[in-house]
């Protein structure tokens, strides 16, 4: 079955956060991927009120195989796929792609599924009992890229992402975050 995505013409390529991959990223990626708070709120603390989201695509749709695999759903099973665009003041900063399994949506009393504008990471961080499972990483070429997302975000190069597992309540969702040459740039 196909998935459809605003944001890739086809599956970034991950690898596995083990030991010792932290030092084979660049610094600046590195204080990003490793961020223990919300991603949302770090940007806030720089760009202010300025910081917006721009939903590019929430739909309902069937995620990607490694996807499906990391959350351990079936094949034909549909998720709530949400792809979003960070910025300040038209400012590309984070593009993100996040799969919230039915599952998931009825354990969060199905305040995901009503996000509009808001950021994820504003509602999942509220959460008492998040949990943090696992994380990959990636380094993306612009080839995996939709033209679309190419020209929203003015993708020019390599860019570097991180995808975490995360549970509520004991149910699972996937958020895939890719940092942006301005949010690179955020100390």
């Amino acid at each position: 079955m196909a998935t459809k995505s605003f944001l890739f013409t086809q599956e970034p390529g991950w690898f596995e956060n083990r030991q010792g991959t932290r030092h084979c990223l660049p610094e600046d990626v590195q204080s990003w991927t490793y961020e223990t708070g919300s991603l949302t709120q770090r940007l806030r603390d720089y760009y202010g009120d300025a910081v917006a989201v721009k939903v590019l695509q929430q739909r309902w749709s069937t995620p990607f195989l490694s996807e499906r695999r990391l959350l351990k759903l079936p094949e034909s099973r549909y998720s709530l796929i949400r792809e979003v665009l960070l910025h300040a003041d038209g400012k590309p900063l984070i593009l993100a792609r996040t799969i919230i399994p039915t599952r998931t949506l009825k354990a969060a009393k199905r305040s995901l599924s009503h996000l509009g504008n808001r950021p994820l990471g504003e509602v999942i961080f509220s959460y008492p009992k998040l949990n943090r499972l696992e994380m990959d990483v990636a380094l993306t070429t612009p080839a995996v890229w939709t033209r679309v997302a190419i020209a929203e975000a003015g993708i020019k190069g390599p860019v570097w992402g991180r995808r975490t597992v995360y549970a509520i309540r004991r149910r699972q969702m996937l958020v895939s975050e890719f940092f942006l040459p301005a949010a690179l740039a955020v100390l």
